[in-house]
């Protein structure tokens, strides 16, 4: 298979703006959620989306599904450009997302058989062969002979479960995660992530995995992005990017992951707004290695090896530096 055809999902340059007013008589302002992101999305599997909350993680991830369309640059699904979420769309039911909230994305007048079967109803199916394969679908996550309940009277584990379930239902190529465990508690956590590998495994959709928590991070995804204020700071293999940050903000991230690690300079200052982001590199006014160069420029992309990339000024002495201590 060539590399091309691997690659279901392609962003170029994509960018999302929006309006917003601060106050009642105030002039709108450009909000830029998304700026410039370019990645892909390989068949099968499990691409890492990190940053703090508020860098435009679940915006990529909105863009990425159509329910979003981008105010600049392209994306492509299997070679095609991507049509709007609705229902007259030819992508829909080929890409699926779980949201962080269960109970919010489930009809609380539907019982969980209509609700996991819903996806099917665009497809002509009979109901009683829709409703015998979402019984089916429920005994698969651990749900079994609970299809005439509802939402309401499961746990959010138990929702997060049939909301995984129903995103199988048309074995779609892509599921869109975001944030689709971090309303849990650690076990429950565990539980579910080990279902998501169980999916991927049983029906093979690539995994567009959005988390704040790098731990979970690690554990699902063999790539991973960084974000910050809207752009993509670093990508890369999640072995390589654990092992060697090359951008002072994954290092940060990474330190901060099991508490504060003193071999790594903590931050220091806000996260800037993003109606007013700093010129340059978005991510010098807490950046310890900031340079003056860094203040004017943003950094083009740098490749450090192949499939490993990074938007820094200062990261590739730094890579060699850690490289040799390493």
């Amino acid at each position: 298979m060539s590399q091309t055809t691997e690659r279901i999902l392609v962003a170029e340059s994509v960018s999302r703006k929006f309006l917003v007013r601060q106050g009642l008589f105030a002039k709108k302002k450009t909000l830029t959620a998304v700026d410039a992101a370019s990645f892909f999305l390989k068949k099968g599997e499990c691409l890492g989306l990190v940053g703090e909350s508020g860098c435009g993680k679940s915006t990529l991830g909105r863009l990425s599904c159509g329910l979003l369309q981008p105010t600049q640059g392209s994306i492509l699904f299997c070679g095609t450009p991507l049509p709007p979420a609705g229902a007259g769309s030819w992508a829909r039911g080929r890409i699926q997302m779980i949201f962080q909230d269960p109970f919010s994305s489930l009809n609380p007048r539907m019982t969980v058989q209509d609700a996991v079967a819903e996806p099917l109803t665009a497809r002509g199916i009979p109901r009683a062969e829709r409703i015998q394969a979402a019984e089916d679908m429920l005994a698969r996550v651990g749900l079994k002979g609970t299809g005439k309940r509802y939402p309401h009277e499961f746990s959010g584990g138990q929702r997060q479960r049939i909301a995984i379930a129903r995103s199988v239902m048309t074995h779609p190529d892509i599921i869109i995660c975001d944030e689709a465990v971090s309303a849990l508690d650690a076990s429950v956590q565990a539980q579910i992530l080990n279902l998501l590998k169980d999916m991927q495994e049983e029906f093979s959709p690539a995994y567009l995995f959005i988390s704040h928590d790098l731990n979970i991070v690690g554990f699902m995804c063999q790539r991973i992005l960084v974000m910050y204020l809207g752009r993509l700071l670093e990508e890369g293999p999640t072995e390589e990017l654990f092992r060697h940050p090359a951008h002072p903000y994954t290092e940060a991230l990474l330190a901060a992951r099991n508490g504060l690690d003193a071999s790594h300079p903590p931050l220091t200052g806000e996260i800037p707004s993003p109606l007013d982001p700093p010129a340059g590199c978005a991510f010098h006014p807490r950046c310890p290695y900031r340079k003056p160069l860094c203040e004017e420029t943003m950094p083009p992309w740098t490749e450090l090896s192949p499939g490993w990339r990074v938007r820094c000024h200062v990261a590739q002495q730094r890579v060699s530096c850690s490289q040799r201590s390493g």
